[in-house]
């Protein structure tokens, strides 16, 4: 029995330290969010520009601190010339390079499309900024234009992006 005991404690310190050898701490990829572009077509006579600013800031603050927690990315901040820092404001070298000049690896961009009360859409892609390739692209939709729904719609995208390993 006791030289049992003995081959299995053997086997636990072999076990961990395989584990350790090749359980190596990897480095989270910078990221560099742009504000994202929102367009409204659904008709709906109330104002909701101040709603929708508020929403969209909220969103890219959801997604920055949710995609930080989840040690895969490193935030860092994006800074332009004049705000917005977004695709549909900039053009795409100037983009590009503000997220450079950021020392980022990947830029995440994108935008929602409110069609009707009901349905938006939501587009975020990613930009490897050493192969100057597009590595991520996603379109969402969902249903709401609270708060809560523009939440969910945040979540999703992190889970999306958490499972992914894009600085290949």
């Amino acid at each position: 029995m006791r030289r049992a005991w003995k081959h299995l404690r053997w086997l636990g310190a072999l076990a961990l330290c395989a584990l350790a050898s090749s359980g190596h701490a990897v480095e989270p990829v910078t990221l560099a969010i742009a504000d994202f572009d929102y367009l409204d077509t659904s008709g709906e006579t109330k104002d909701q520009v101040a709603a929708h600013a508020e929403r969209l800031k909220n969103f890219t603050r959801l997604l920055s601190d949710e995609l930080s927690a989840t040690g895969k990315y490193q935030v860092v901040a994006l800074t332009c010339p004049e705000p917005p820092c977004s695709a549909g404001a900039m053009d795409a070298q100037s983009l590009t390079d503000a997220a450079r000049q950021s020392g980022a690896r990947l830029l995440l961009y994108g935008g929602i499309h409110k069609m009707s009360t009901l349905v938006q859409f939501g587009k975020a892609q990613i930009a490897d900024l050493e192969s100057d390739q597009v590595v991520y692209d996603r379109t969402i939709t969902f249903r709401g234009d609270d708060d809560n729904a523009w939440k969910r719609a945040g979540e999703f995208l992190v889970e999306d992006l958490a499972a992914k390993d894009l600085a290949q």
